[in-house]
């Protein structure tokens, strides 16, 4: 695996994306649509202004993809897979330039944006997808003797033309969880980012036509909800794949049933932490305060849920302090930095609108910089399992920490919730662990902090969670149709 480490100059600090053109049909296009500005979060300076698809615009960018189709369909798995290594290859020579664009317009602070936000998404996932093209998944059921002898074959064929709209929080990985897998399933992409990250996506049709992949194969268009509603109700488009909040995903799924297209839809969290009786909490505090904190909070997984057993509530809180000691609220560039800006000031304000409730029981009270769109960390407590905090996704730096009295207490309480994404055990039993996480109804459990985001594991989740899976084997099948085949023997 090639590493993606990335030496910054100083001129590269502030770089950001200077293409504004669309992607279609392999050629850059200049929008005819609306038009708005790009703000830096941590700095509240426009750094671009972007412009929007037109309707037009977003009809002929699916028009080029499903002319495309049949042809990028056609192609060997070997051959499809050659094309998105190549398009990796472009992707990790410009990771310099990636970089700064997404701690520039997200703000994601660069200590952690490097392996989050680039490596991740180039050597991880888009290497693992271009290796999964390659998979022949014909299925040969065998015979059957009724009411004559005959085999059969499940062929899985591409599923068409795929809408991949995105969140802005992780804006290439988000991306290339999406057009990763329906390239290499042989679908032809119309990639429409999050209006309020438009810059990485528009740098990355640049890059696609750099990496010389087949005119229309992939297609990037911008815009805001207009844009976005002609894309996921086009005629044209067979399925659509998009990740932010509940509320968006239904109103997509609406757009999409209008169609009869299929949906994979990856939406919000409020995951659980559960410390188990007999569980160190000296040892595993400072990680848990530290993980849901990260990208400032603003990650569908988060796990700002902490369930912690009654009897060690008193001694958890003291060894949570020195993770808000180590918080370090701030300009995303300084090394030191491990919490950067809210998107924006609408969604600030939401998130400080949360800690009127409950007690705030740790917090991080150092001044915060005087522009910029900040949030110190906070840790909410005495609050009831249906409070506003406990029960909707913050997406912010603001944990809730609940009590249980025994295990299935805990049970209970990681349960009570419409969400189900994903959700942490910490307990020093293997086999009590394993029995827990198989009770909590979550797409992913990870036991004792688990790991890094696997490319060959599903990601997504129950209830309002979503729709369908990303990643692995069960994200490339989002993009494949099984056709059963029979003949007489």
């Amino acid at each position: 695996m090639t590493s993606t480490a990335v030496p910054l100059t100083s001129d590269l600090r502030d770089w950001i994306p200077p293409y504004r053109d669309l992607t279609i049909g392999g050629a850059p296009v200049e929008p005819r649509g609306e038009r708005w500005d790009v703000y830096n979060p941590a700095t509240e300076a426009v750094i671009a202004t972007v412009g929007g698809a037109s309707a037009e615009q977003v009809d002929a960018a699916v028009a080029a993809a499903r002319a495309a189709f049949p042809g990028w369909a056609a192609l060997s798995g070997e051959e499809r897979s050659r094309h998105i290594h190549r398009f990796a290859d472009v992707l990790e020579k410009a990771a310099d330039r990636l970089l700064p664009s997404i701690v520039n317009e997200v703000g994601t602070p660069v200590s952690l944006a490097s392996f989050l936000q680039v490596r991740m998404a180039v050597d991880y996932h888009l290497r693992w997808a271009a290796e999964a093209a390659k998979v022949d998944r014909t299925q040969h059921l065998g015979r059957f003797e009724e009411p004559v002898p005959t085999e059969s074959d499940v062929v899985y064929e591409p599923v068409g033309v795929v809408a991949a709209i995105t969140g802005y929080n992780y804006p290439l990985n988000l991306a290339v969880f999406k057009f990763g897998a329906a390239l290499a399933a042989g679908c032809t992409v119309v990639l429409l980012p999050s209006p309020r990250t438009p810059l990485t996506t528009l740098f990355l049709g640049e890059l696609a036509r750099e990496a010389e992949l087949p005119p229309g194969v992939f297609n990037v268009v911008i815009g805001g909800a207009d844009v976005g509603r002609r894309l996921s109700s086009s005629p044209g488009v067979d399925r659509v794949s998009f990740t932010g909040s509940d509320g968006v995903g239904a109103q997509i799924m609406a757009q999409a049933a209008q169609g009869l297209k299929g949906v994979t839809l990856e939406l919000g969290g409020k995951s659980p932490s559960i410390v188990l009786p007999g569980v160190d909490v000296r040892r595993v505090a400072v990680e848990m305060h530290l993980r849901w904190s990260r990208n400032g909070g603003q990650g569908c997984a988060a796990l700002a849920r902490l369930l912690v057993h009654e009897q060690v509530y008193d001694e958890f809180l003291e060894a949570s302090a020195p993770a808000f000691e180590q918080m370090v609220v701030g300009d995303p560039w300084d090394p030191a930095t491990n919490i950067g800006p809210m998107i924006r000031p609408d969604h600030r304000d939401r998130v400080l609108s949360f800690l009127g409730e409950g007690t705030r029981l740790l917090e991080v009270t150092r001044p915060l910089p005087e522009r910029g769109w900040f949030v110190n960390p906070v840790l909410l407590g005495d609050l009831p399992p249906d409070a506003r905090a406990v029960q909707q996704e913050i997406f912010g730096p603001v944990a809730v920490l609940l009590p249980f009295k025994d295990t299935e207490d805990a049970i209970r309480l990681a349960n009570y919730t419409q969400y189900g994404l994903a959700a942490n055990v910490w307990c020093d039993d293997p086999a009590e662990a394993r029995r827990v996480a198989s009770r909590v109804r979550a797409g992913t459990v990870w036991i004792n902090g688990g790991g890094a985001m696997r490319p060959d594991a599903p990601f997504g989740g129950f209830g309002r969670s979503g729709v369908g899976r990303e990643l692995g084997e069960w994200g490339m099948r989002e993009y494949l149709e099984p056709k059963h085949i029979q003949w007489r023997i």
